[in-house]
Parts: C-alpha cells; sequence; structure tokens
C-alpha cells in the first residue's frame, strides 16, 4: 500500500462509499457533477492506496447499496466499496482530522470550507476571508463555479462529512 496525497475528490470518493455501502463510478460521477474521468482516477489512486476495492458478484441489494431504488439490481458497472483499511480511514475522519485537512490545502481552509457550506454562494462572503487566491483555489477544487455559485460536488462532500 502506497501513500496518496488526498485531493478533495479522493475524499469525495470515500465519504460517497461509506454513505452509498457500494456504488459505480458513473454514478458518482452524476451525482456529484463531475467528469467520469475525474471519479475513474480517483478510484484508481484510492485502489492502489488499498482504501477502496472492487465489490464482486452480479448483483447487488439494496441493504448493501443504501442509494438504490430497486430491492436487487443485476450490476452492469464494476462496483467499488472500501476495503477494511479504508474503513478504518474514513471512520477516524473527524473534525480536528477535517480542520488540518482543509487548512493544508488552503490558507484559512477549514474557516474558508465552513464559511463557504453556510452561505448560499462565493459573492455573499467577506471579502477580507476570501481574496481573490482563495477563489482561484476553490475553483480549481471545483468548490465553485466560475459565477461563484457552490458546486454540486462541494455541496455533497461537505453532506457527507458532516461539515
Amino acid at each position: 500500500m502506497q501513500p496518496v496525497r488526498l485531493l478533495p475528490v479522493h475524499l469525495y470518493v470515500l465519504a460517497h462509499l461509506r454513505k452509498a455501502g457500494v456504488d459505480y463510478a458513473k454514478m458518482m460521477g452524476k451525482m456529484s457533477e463531475l467528469p467520469l474521468s475525474l471519479i475513474e482516477d480517483a478510484i484508481k489512486d484510492l485502489m492502489e492506496a488499498g482504501l477502496v476495492e472492487r465489490d464482486s458478484g452480479s448483483a447487488v441489494k439494496r441493504s448493501k447499496a443504501r442509494f438504490k431504488k430497486a430491492f436487487e439490481v443485476h450490476k452492469h458497472h464494476t462496483y467499488y466499496r472500501l476495503s477494511r483499511e479504508g474503513e478504518l480511514f474514513v471512520r477516524s475522519i473527524d473534525e480536528k482530522w477535517l480542520r488540518n485537512y482543509f487548512d493544508s490545502l488552503l490558507p484559512g481552509g477549514w474557516e474558508v470550507v465552513r464559511a463557504l457550506a453556510g452561505a448560499k454562494n462565493f459573492n455573499e462572503l467577506s471579502k477580507d476571508l476570501m481574496g481573490d487566491k482563495i477563489r482561484e483555489e476553490l475553483l480549481l477544487y471545483r468548490f465553485i463555479t466560475p459565477s461563484g455559485r457552490k458546486t454540486a460536488f462541494f455541496k455533497l462532500l461537505v453532506e457527507f462529512l458532516g461539515v
């Protein structure tokens, strides 16, 4: 298992799989509105790190795949789930871990993410807290759109992480 530098998309995939149980890349991309290639790359990185694994079998029950509407579905995609190491890692994520993670991601990251999560959009936030550099970083990580609206990806990430 090699260490992986967790990007927000990696964190999203881990949080999504914790919430969903098992799911496939296309659905993660559809829900988050991120490009499928980005989700697939994140899954590949997480598999190499030993945090995510393929789910075997030909069918999946709703009790195992909590986002499914039908009681049981035959698999038409490659499904993924958290490995044992992934489960333990995601369970260890608490407010202190999130604070350190977001602060290492961008200047004042924890406060920025919490402020953005509570705001309607980026433009209504204080200019003192949110400079142009912060705006560029938020665009880069796909937390906001060029117009300043929060992305579906960001909304799901903070919901799944409980920020």
